[in-house]
């Protein structure tokens, strides 16, 4: 009897940060002092392993494999203490720390969005959405979930290289967010859209901006917001919805949030 060829799997990872998130996650590492070699040996590990098993891996895993090597080897470098005190050294693992953190909060946005299953079908199927179309107006294009998400990470894109700072305090949530939104539309006349660009500029850390991704969601499940497109791939704009005023009539609404997201 012919034995049958053993069937190995090698998982998949949409980028090197997600294997990256992966790695650290079995092995309960601490991301703010991650062991550069342990995880370094463990990525080309998987590289091999890919290789061997013919799975092709994207230039990007290739070029984090070589940062990875880069900062092992500055790490093994020694100091002079006597420089050390005049001139700290930057730990050369906090940019790699910083671009973790970043995608992890894009993550787990995602997750949280699949698992209060906001999907755009839950979003556009709703009859009632036909009653954000005022008698006589023109219904706008129909803006849908990727579409915002790729707005979001288009300004991310943008602002990488840009420095980010966190004024007053970096806990900000999503509760904090929708009354932030909640101000702004009110502020307008009715029928007035804002640019969901400009609103995701003019926060000053990328938590903000997630923040506010998902407040703007939350708002459009309740009804309280509609996204729509002046022309087909143009800008996404934020316009007050007919039962604004009804949705934030009390704080009811809110406090759900707050609940939900506590």
């Amino acid at each position: 009897m012919s034995s049958s060829p053993l069937n190995v799997q090698l998982e998949s990872f949409e980028g090197p940060l997600d294997l990256l998130l992966d790695l650290i996650r079995k092995h309960q590492i601490d991301i703010y002092n991650i062991p550069i070699a342990q995880i370094t040996s463990q990525y080309l590990e998987y590289m091999a392993q890919a290789a061997e098993l013919n799975f092709e891996l994207g230039a990007e895993f290739v070029y984090m494999a070589a940062t990875l090597i880069h900062i092992k080897s500055k790490m093994l470098l020694p100091r002079d203490p006597e420089l050390e005190k005049i001139d700290p050294e930057e730990d050369p693992r906090k940019e790699l720390v910083d671009r973790l953190l970043e995608h992890e909060r894009f993550k787990n946005a995602a997750e949280m969005l699949h698992q209060k299953r906001m999907i755009e079908d839950a979003i556009w199927s709703n009859p009632q959405v036909q009653e954000f179309i005022s008698q006589g107006e023109e219904p706008e294009l129909k803006v849908t979930l990727f579409d915002l998400v790729q707005t979001l990470q288009t300004v991310l894109d943008r602002v990488r290289n840009r420095p980010m700072y966190e004024v007053g305090k970096e806990d900000v949530t999503v509760p904090e967010m929708i009354s932030y939104l909640r101000d702004v539309l009110r502020e307008g006349a009715r029928g007035e859209s804002y640019s969901a660009v400009v609103l995701f500029e003019r926060q000053r850390s990328r938590r903000a901006m997630i923040c506010l991704f998902l407040a703007i969601l939350e708002m459009v499940r309740m009804q309280a917001v509609t996204l729509v497109q002046t022309e087909e791939f143009g800008e996404i704009g934020l316009k007050k919805a007919k039962q604004f005023d009804d949705v934030f009539a009390n704080e009811e609404a809110l406090t759900a949030i707050q609940e939900e997201y506590s």
